[in-house]
């Protein structure tokens, strides 16, 4: 260790109280964390690219400092499943002090990661009051059946109006519009179970059949449209 002049030639004062850091909730302990293995938790973070043409939903379960888990979510830009790829391979095993300080390929993914290694830090993640945390595979649990990102896709103009083209449900195929030409329900199909279906053996077209289903008044629409071509 180098001294300046000034500090070598001060007297030696001793310190007073310290008491460390102050504790965190973690996974139903309370923790001063001194080190980054005494970081634990399942939590979200999300992030943007600079130009904003993107978007990143990044799921990590820590364990002892490690990532153990990730759950990496794109939406916006053609690029940025590839750059998910390559992230989803980096991340694992990492610390999450090596993730924070490694590029993730894209903008927004680094970001979502900024902005979640902010949150475990602090003892704000979701398993914060959860004792002894979520097992390895919470996070592949929030895509529920089929295994696939919840996305909402809407779309309007001030000439035609809305059009809803995917919803929590999966695929709008079809929107019912009532008599004064609005939107009272819609028909869709979860594309996640339509191809374990198909996966297993079943036919495509029963499998679509077996895949879909409505929301809202659908079945009292006097208009049935297909929101992308009409």
């Amino acid at each position: 260790m180098i001294y300046s002049t000034e500090v070598e030639h001060m007297c030696r004062v001793a310190k007073g109280a310290n008491h460390g850091p102050a504790p965190i909730p973690q996974e139903g302990k309370w923790v001063q964390s001194r080190e980054i293995k005494d970081i634990s938790g399942l939590t979200h973070g999300i992030g943007w690219c600079a130009p904003q043409q993107g978007a990143c939903k990044l799921t990590l379960n820590v364990k002892d400092g490690i990532i153990e888990e990730a759950l990496v979510e794109v939406i916006g830009c053609s690029g940025m499943t590839h750059s998910a790829a390559m992230a989803a391979e980096i991340l694992s095993g990492k610390t999450i002090l090596e993730a924070l300080n490694t590029d993730l390929v894209c903008d927004a993914i680094n970001t979502a990661m900024r902005e979640l290694f902010l949150q475990i830090v602090y003892g704000r993640t979701q398993t914060a009051f959860s004792e002894g945390g979520l097992p390895i595979g919470a996070g592949l649990e929030d895509l529920g059946k089929g295994l696939r990102s919840t996305v909402g896709t809407m779309y309007s103009t001030v000439a035609k109006g809305p059009r809803y083209l995917e919803m929590a449900e999966g695929f709008v195929t079809r929107c019912a519009l009532d008599e004064n030409d609005e939107i009272i329900g819609y028909e869709f199909v979860h594309i996640g179970k339509m191809m374990e279906s198909i996966a297993k053996g079943e036919e495509p077209a029963a499998a679509l059949a077996k895949a879909k289903g409505s929301y809202g008044r659908f079945a009292e629409g006097t208009r049935i449209i297909n929101p992308r071509h009409q």
